[in-house]
């Protein structure tokens, strides 16, 4: 019959290692002193007790290995595998192996090229002190949404004034005296009220409509007359008159009839004459 050629744990002589203190090699990792007595062996382990620490460990007979001949200055237990102690019990130490990189081989480099310099921050950036770092970058994309933000307020508040005619400026002429005309008054009574105008011109509009423009260049607006003919024109508005183009023949006085209806759509649309 053919023997087990399996080999077999070597069994340490219990009754030495009962009769004085040892030490295992490697020693058991998280114990920090490693001199130890044998308290008890079985068949499957040997329990163990460390001399300076009140620590009870069960070692699993099959991690025993040979033991030192010398005793002097302590006897020396070889362990089969390098074992640690966590929650209560000893453990085989797994060791975690971290793949070493390839082999980096380096670019080839043109005869007289110099090696890549790093890339020099951005103007913004050497402006506002930032760096590449994912810090700077959060800060400085912040800055950027709040400048954009403005600028784009900026450009809603120029729209809305420059194509809402309703929301722009009101010009101020250099005096205010049409404030005193009413939808009543002819070109003599404003004669009367503002004196004899710098020009006076006609102009016939749709049908039977009749305008007629009193410029006073010295007060800075035309005083706007309508009616059927050129006798029964009466006052409907002023109008700026200045040599700034935007915010000339734009109306600054505009008379009301009845129902609430004015002559301020009427004005925006007058043509220029």
């Amino acid at each position: 019959m053919k023997r087990n050629t399996m080999s077999e744990p070597i069994m340490p002589p219990v009754d030495e290692l009962k009769r004085r203190p040892f030490s295992f090699y490697p020693p058991i990792l998280n114990v920090e002193h490693n001199e130890w007595i044998l308290r008890e062996a079985t068949w499957s382990e040997m329990v163990v007790v460390n001399t300076k620490a009140d620590l009870v460990v069960a070692v699993p007979r099959r991690y025993f290995g040979q033991v030192s001949q010398i005793e002097e200055p302590v006897m020396i237990v070889g362990l089969s595998r390098e074992l640690e102690y966590k929650t209560g019990s000893v453990w085989p130490t797994e060791r975690k192996v971290l793949a070493m990189p390839g082999k980096v081989f380096p670019m080839g480099r043109r005869a007289g090229e110099t090696g890549l310099e790093p890339k020099a921050p951005g103007r913004f950036k050497s402006i506002g002190g930032f760096g590449d770092s994912g810090t700077d970058t959060r800060i400085s994309r912040m800055i950027l949404a709040v400048f954009g933000g403005i600028a784009v307020v900026g450009l809603l508040i120029w729209a809305l004034v420059e194509f809402t005619p309703d929301a722009k400026p009101t010009f101020v002429a250099k005096d205010q005296g049409y404030l005193e005309l009413t939808r009543d008054d002819d070109y003599h009574a404003i004669v009367r009220k503002l004196g004899k105008p710098s020009l006076d011109r006609y102009k016939a509009g749709d049908g039977e409509i009749q305008y007629r423009a009193l410029t006073y260049k010295d007060r800075g607006y035309v005083i706007i007359l309508m009616g059927t003919s050129r006798d029964s024109v009466r006052y409907i508005g002023a109008l700026s008159y200045t040599s700034d183009k935007k915010r000339d023949w734009q109306p600054l006085h505009y008379v009301e009839f009845a129902r609430g209806a004015t002559t301020a759509s009427l004005l925006r649309t007058l043509p220029r004459f």
